[in-house]
């Protein structure tokens, strides 16, 4: 007796066991029984086919607690580890069990706590690195985890083991591509012995009497859906499983129409579309969506044109106005989105979106499909453009602001942002670069991850609301530039998931679009092959799409050294050694990709920017600058150290076009962007604590970005800012907001978003200083001066100066950055009167050189012409003379009204308001503060009543008074 029963039971593993990933025993387990787990490598994902490693089970439980199918619960094993206790047995074939004796006890559940799932990934060991991993083929569900559903005891059920099916959360049935007059087999086990039947499309073909288990085979009659169902009779008492699938008829041969293109082609009247999908050696492709009810059909099956490479349908029956999901279900089981789709819906990110950001969301499609949907909408809402045709600021000129509207503003939403217009207009800026906006993995990302590139992400609101503020900033003189990642794409994109290799876990080798592994160093997600025709026709559409869709100005391209076919990953670690210089060295193919990319964005748009992170060989980059493109200039360590007050390493001459030999000065130069550490942080942190000069003091730090960034403005040539950085941002590149500390884990994480700084009156000064280096760099008697590559320097030294020239104006900026006082020898181009700019004090140049004394960390803008700040918005400046000084514009007071004040020593300063009869009725600042010009933002004095008040500026012994009028 004892032998039969355990024959028995080696049957129904055999049985259920047949052509899984995963299948267990008994078919219907409980919480208490022997659970058999038999894992298949050669299926799912295959990413352990052919492992000779030790093979091990990962493995917790879904239960009445869980929040969610990826919330495990009791998980009792670690990661990547080679504890014996979870070490499977092979039992060959690439086939491996396990054995969980009580499933309550072994994952350690006490109370009422009920287990629904079991579940588990299989895994191998490794001691560096991630291990190779066993799941289901479609990592985009529940992460390609597996399921072992757990029954009550007085479970009555049947359920259906062939056709072949994966173990989700919701077990999937793999595709049949059987075709009319096949024979399909089918298997069902039930959770006891009674009477068992098989139906298809309604009819019986299989019944069995008194048994747990019915097998049998049907033939296919017709194309079309069809329904398997599987029912146990217990004495009455029906229960049934249902297994829907389709079999297809042959596609449909037929040419694409005339002038449709990847995508969404939308039809006269807006009643129909034309879908295109780009797949290439696909044998079949169904749209399922909301107009077919999610489900696969004849109707909806696409055609295929005869070189097999497009499939396309007409959609009908569309309502203008209304949003339409839909996905591209290929080959009978992956379902991807449209690349092309302008909007997408995220089961697992879009709950975390609220209505304040993105009103109105469709809701995703719960229940009816799997996995990222597409939006369609014939007659979405237009916009109507303010500003049709923008006038682009000259390349030569821009001084562009970087900016990720993540840790811009609090509410991270387009809206919001086009209400700081004002802010950038106040310092001068003439052009806003967005860290990428196009749609990203997850919400919370720098956007470098992208896998959809022509819908804007949820996360930063509707597409429209970008409309509005690209067309406010051009309403105000400002360009956009989108930064944007086509080196690589990411594992939710769609023309990644089409052509997949599971068992190395990498793009295929017949992707059209991407390298199965990457050809140079430092790359991140799946590598895009450039000299592919696919890929150069996907970028185009991409650049052509922003262009004129959003009249976005030109585009920073992330990691542009990538795009290259030319190997150099020739070891195993490509991110070191000589593969980096091979990478970096001249490359001719990437120059001609380059050049044909840019020559093609100019005839979508003439003028539009084309901006690279390129950061290599200088003849390349020389070659491709003459070409037009503009290139970052990454002078972050030298700037920062002259800020800190170590000289030998300060020598940021490298950020002029003119030292690096271009004709053309095309070197968008930076002090900070958003890949380095910041300025005022490592200053504070690491600064030079030089006797009586301590650059780590907060004060004497802030005043030190003022001398560096002298410098950077008053060079020629394009120029980038990190947001905030123009009010001494001061907390590390690897801040985490969770706990305050500082880890390289938290370096893309969300940063805090400081717009109090404005309040502080030595940021203000430093935001002012940036607003007056911007003015004058588009006076109109200086603008010419930053166009050119007249330029001669000196910046080697503790004391640097530079002197730039044009036919009639000139200009001479001298600085002290040691952290002691010395004298700059400069001779200016011309002898006579020149004035410093930031001051407006006189000074008479003899021709010949001449000494000019400097504390440490001071610096100063001589010009030949007798200007001060000519921005409007801007303030004048209080000098630094033997006593306190103290002056408020605009007085009356307005929106930016501030108190300006020059201390002629260090001192406690103590600054008050005061009404007309003498009664305190604000405090403005208390606190101790070093020599120099200070700013106070006093604003917010407004909502005083209306009258006159009186500021008192004590510093010191001294003390100063000034009258305010409140409107």
């Amino acid at each position: 007796m004892k032998k039969y029963i355990f024959s028995a039971i080696w049957v129904l593993l055999c049985v259920c066991a047949h052509a899984q990933v995963l299948s267990w025993s008994p078919a219907f387990p409980k919480d208490n029984d022997v659970v058999v787990i038999t894992f298949d490598a050669s299926k799912g994902n295959r990413g352990l086919i052919g492992y000779t490693g030790d093979v091990y089970i990962h493995t917790g439980v879904i239960t009445s607690a869980s929040a969610n199918n990826g919330d495990w619960k009791n998980v009792v094993t670690v990661w990547n580890s080679n504890n014996p206790a979870h070490r499977m047995t092979p039992i060959g074939g690439n086939k491996f069990t396990y054995t969980i004796t009580n499933p309550r006890s072994f994952y350690g559940l006490t109370g009422s706590e009920t287990i629904n799932r079991l579940a588990m990934v299989f895994r191998g060991y490794t001691t560096s690195g991630n291990p190779p991993e066993g799941k289901t083929s479609d990592l985009s569900v529940d992460n390609g985890n597996m399921y072992v559903p757990i029954y009550p005891a007085s479970t009555v059920g049947i359920r259906i083991h062939q056709p072949e099916f994966e173990a989700r959360f919701q077990p999937f049935y793999l595709p049949i591509t059987l075709g009319v007059g096949a024979s399909l087999p089918v298997e069902a086990r039930s959770s006891k012995l009674a009477n068992l039947t098989l139906k298809l499309n309604g009819t019986t073909f299989r019944t069995v009497t008194n048994d747990s288990l019915i097998t049998g085979n049907v033939t296919l009659s017709a194309t079309g859906n069809q329904v398997l169902v599987a029912e146990i009779n217990d004495n009455g008492n029906i229960k049934g499983d249902t297994v829907r699938f389709f079999i297809a008829p042959p596609s449909n041969i037929a040419p694409l129409p005339a002038g449709t293109k990847d995508g969404i082609n939308y039809l006269a009247g807006d009643t129909a579309a034309i879908l295109v999908l780009r797949a290439p050696g696909k044998t079949r492709v169904n749209v399922i969506g909301d107009f077919n009810n999610w489900t696969e059909s004849a109707a909806f099956q696409m055609n295929s044109t005869p070189d097999g490479r497009f499939f396309w349908l007409r959609v009908g029956g569309l309502t203008p106005g209304v949003e339409y999901g839909y996905q591209y279900l290929v080959d009978g089981s992956l379902r991807v989105p449209d690349p092309y789709a302008e909007l997408l819906l995220d089961p697992a990110n879009d709950p975390f979106i609220t209505a304040a950001t993105y009103p109105g969301l469709k809701p995703y499609p719960t229940g009816r499909t799997t996995g990222i949907v597409g939006v369609l909408q014939p007659r979405s809402p237009a916009y109507n453009w303010q500003v049709p045709n923008f006038n682009r600021p000259d390349k030569k000129g821009l001084v562009v602001y970087e900016l990720l509207v993540r840790d811009f503003i609090a509410a991270h939403d387009f809206k919001t942002l086009r209400d700081t217009i004002s802010y950038f207009k106040r310092l001068g800026i003439n052009a806003i670069e967005l860290m990428p906006v196009n749609e990203f993995e997850g919400n919370l990302s720098w956007g470098y991850n992208s896998s959809f590139y022509f819908a804007v992400d949820k996360y930063y609101g509707p597409r429209n609301t970008l409309k509005a503020f690209i067309d406010e900033c051009h309403k105000n003189g400002i360009a956009v530039l989108l930064d944007i990642a086509l080196n690589h794409q990411f594992g939710q994109s769609p023309m990644v998931q089409l052509y997949w290799d599971g068992a190395n876990n990498r793009p295929a080798t017949n992707s059209p679009w991407f390298n199965p592994v990457a050809r140079h160093p430092f790359n991140v997600g799946f590598d895009m092959n450039h000299e592919s025709q696919d890929t150069k026709y996907f970028f185009l559409r991409v650049a052509e799409y922003w262009l004129k869709e959003f009249k976005v100005d030109g585009f920073r391209y992330d990691l542009s050294k990538g795009f290259t076919q030319r190997n150099s990953c020739t070891t195993t670690n490509c991110d070191s050694g000589p593969e980096v210089g091979n990478w970096s060295a001249y490359d001719a193919s990437r120059v001609t990709i380059w050049k044909q990319y840019y020559d093609s964005i100019q005839k979508y748009v003439p003028g539009s920017y084309v901006m690279l992170e390129h950061l290599g060989d200088n003849t390349e980059e020389r070659e491709m600058s003459d070409y037009g493109m503009l290139f970052w200039g990454n002078m972050n360590y030298n700037f920062t150290e002259a800020a800190m007050g170590f000289v030998g390493n300060s020598n940021f001459s490298g950020a002029l076009s003119v030292q690096r030999g271009w004709n053309n000065p095309h070197l968008v130069s930076y002090a900070e962007s958003h890949d380095e550490e910041r300025m005022m942080y490592k200053t504070k942190q690491s600064g030079n604590a030089g006797t009586g000069h301590n650059t780590k003091d907060p004060a004497v730090a802030l005043k030190r970005a003022e001398l560096s960034a002298a410098f950077l403005m008053m060079m020629p040539g394009p120029k980038l800012i990190w947001q905030f950085g123009e009010l001494g941002y001061d907390f590390s590149i690897n801040y985490c907001i969770s706990n305050g500390t500082v880890n390289n884990a938290c370096r893309t994480g969300e940063k805090p978003i400081r717009w109090d700084y404005r309040n502080e009156p030595n940021r203000a000064v430093l935001y002012q200083a940036y607003s007056s280096f911007n003015a004058l760099r588009f006076h109109p008697l200086y603008a010419q001066v930053f166009l050119s590559n007249q330029v001669t320097y000196s910046l080697n030294g503790a004391m640097k100066w530079m002197r730039l020239t044009t036919d009639t104006s000139s200009m001479v900026i001298v600085g002290n950055f040691d952290v002691s006082a010395g004298a700059i020898v400069v001779t200016f181009p011309s002898a006579g009167n020149w004035f410093n700019y930031m001051t407006g004090e006189n000074l008479t140049a003899t021709g010949s050189a001449q000494a000019i004394a400097l504390q440490p960390g001071e610096y100063k803008i001589f010009v030949n012409r007798g200007i001060t700040v000519q921005n409007p918005t801007s303030v004048p400046t209080v000098p630094v003379v033997d006593r306190l000084q103290t002056k408020v514009y605009p007085n009356p007071l307005a929106g930016q009204s501030v108190l300006m004040y020059s201390l002629p020593r260090a001192a406690s300063v103590d600054i008050s308001v005061h009404s007309a009869g003498g009664q305190k009725v604000k405090q403005l600042f208390n606190g101790q503060q070093s020599k120099g010009q200070y700013q106070l933002n006093i604003s917010s004095l407004q909502s005083l009543s209306k009258g006159l008040y009186w500021i008192e500026c004590r510093a010191g012994s001294e003390r100063a008074i000034q009258k305010i009028v409140v409107q």
